[in-house]
C-alpha cells in the first residue's frame, strides 16, 4: 500500500546503467507516484523503453550522491531532452535534423546529503551541492552551492545553511566519504551544529 511514510531506496531499486548511486542511504518518497525511474527521472534515451535504442548522442548521466532525500513527485529532466533550438529559427526537432539540433547539458550531479523539495524540477545538466536544499514546487536551472537553500521558479539561493567558514569547514572534513563505522561513531555530533566539536572528534576518532 503507498503511504507518504514509505520510500524508495535508490540503491535497492535502480537498474538503469546512466544512474549511477553513491552508497545505501539515498531515497526517494514514492507514496504517489510508479517510483522514482518510472516517474522521476525524465530520459528521451536511456530509460525503461528506449534504453535498449542505438542512441544519436551520448546519453547523460545522472549521479547521486549518498544521504540524499528526493521528495514526492519530484522531476528529474535528463539525457536527450536539449532538441529545440533557441538559436533557429523553428523550434521543432525534426528527425532529419536531429543530431544537429541536439545540445547537451551535461551530467546532471545530487551532491551528497542534499535534499529536494516535492514537486521540484531539476533542469539538465545541474549540479546540487552538498548539504543544499531544494524548496517544494522549484524549478533549477542553476547550480546550487553547497548548504544553500533556494527556492521559486526559477529558482534563486534564500540563504545560506551555515556561515561560510562553517561550510568551508565541513567540506574540509567529507563527512560524506568517511568509513561507515566513523559516520556511526560521530553521528550525534553530525546530526547537531557545533562544528568546533565535529572537528575535534574527527581528529581523535582518526588518532586512535
Amino acid at each position: 500500500m503507498k503511504h507518504w511514510s514509505k520510500m524508495e531506496m535508490l540503491h535497492q531499486t535502480v537498474t538503469n546503467k546512466n544512474i549511477t548511486i553513491k552508497g545505501k542511504h539515498s531515497y526517494y518518497s514514492d507514496a504517489y507516484d510508479d517510483g522514482f525511474e518510472r516517474s522521476v527521472v525524465r530520459y528521451l534515451h536511456g530509460d525503461e523503453v528506449s534504453r535498449n535504442w542505438e542512441p544519436r548522442w551520448e546519453v547523460d548521466k545522472l549521479h547521486i550522491g549518498d544521504y540524499v532525500c528526493i521528495g514526492a513527485q519530484a522531476v528529474i529532466l535528463m539525457g536527450g531532452n536539449h532538441t529545440h533550438r533557441q538559436d533557429w529559427f523553428s523550434l521543432y526537432p525534426f528527425m532529419d535534423n536531429i543530431e544537429e539540433s541536439y545540445q547537451s547539458k551535461g551530467d546532471t550531479r545530487l551532491g551528497d546529503g542534499c535534499w529536494i523539495g516535492m514537486r521540484a524540477m531539476i533542469m539538465p545538466g545541474v549540479t546540487i551541492g552538498e548539504g543544499a536544499i531544494v524548496a517544494a514546487n522549484s524549478v533549477v536551472t542553476k547550480h546550487v552551492a553547497p548548504y544553500t537553500i533556494v527556492g521559486g521558479s526559477p529558482a534563486k539561493p534564500i540563504k545560506t545553511r551555515f556561515s561560510n567558514e562553517v561550510i568551508a569547514r565541513l567540506l574540509a572534513l567529507d563527512i560524506y566519504d568517511w568509513p561507515q563505522e566513523k559516520f556511526d561513531a560521530l553521528k550525534s555530533l553530525i546530526c547537531a551544529s557545533d562544528i568546533d566539536a565535529l572537528e575535534i572528534a574527527h581528529q581523535r576518532y582518526d588518532a586512535r
